[in-house]
This record gives structure tokens, C-alpha cells and sequence, in this order.
């Protein structure tokens, strides 16, 4: 079965190794026919503390790191994470 991906941004990266990040979905109101916004808060795992408040960033589903953490960040701003890693390790 292949891993969910999601795109959102980031609202806190106040803890350690773990970011919180906002995904915005549009559903059609079953009655009324609009499409109205809904939204939802995941707690994604950024092993290197590389994402900031604000970042735009591509999560996918893992297996349980913790209770609330089954996300992890795989993409920050356009860049996959393992080439923004290697570019903050050298310099």
C-alpha cells in the first residue's frame, strides 16, 4: 500500500525533532454544493530541526514514532530534506 503524502506549512517547530504542520483540504458542503476550507494540525518528524514557522513542506506517512507522530517531513520548501542536510552539514 503506498505511503499518503500531504503539503502543508509550518505552524511550530518549538519542539525538538518535530515540527507541527497545517494541511488545508477543500470539500464540497453536501447540501449546499460550495466547496468550503477544512483543515488539520500533524505532527511531522524533521530529524535535523531544519524547518521554520512558515516553511512550506511535504510530509509523508511513516510508520509510529511516537503517539501522535506517524509523519515525516520529506520535502521543505521545494528541496527534498536529505540534500538540505547535506548543504547544512558542509557549510
Amino acid at each position: 500500500m503506498p505511503r499518503r503524502v500531504l503539503t502543508g506549512r509550518v505552524t511550530s517547530d518549538k519542539m525538538d525533532k518535530t515540527v507541527t504542520v497545517l494541511v488545508d483540504r477543500r470539500v464540497m458542503h453536501p447540501l449546499y454544493k460550495k466547496f468550503i476550507r477544512r483543515s488539520k494540525n500533524y505532527a511531522a518528524h524533521d530529524e535535523a530541526n531544519l524547518c521554520k514557522v512558515g516553511d512550506t513542506v511535504r510530509i509523508e506517512e511513516c510508520r509510529p514514532i511516537s503517539k501522535r507522530k506517524t509523519w515525516m517531513v520529506v520535502e521543505r520548501n521545494g528541496q527534498p530534506l536529505v540534500a538540505a542536510e547535506a548543504a547544512a552539514a558542509q557549510g
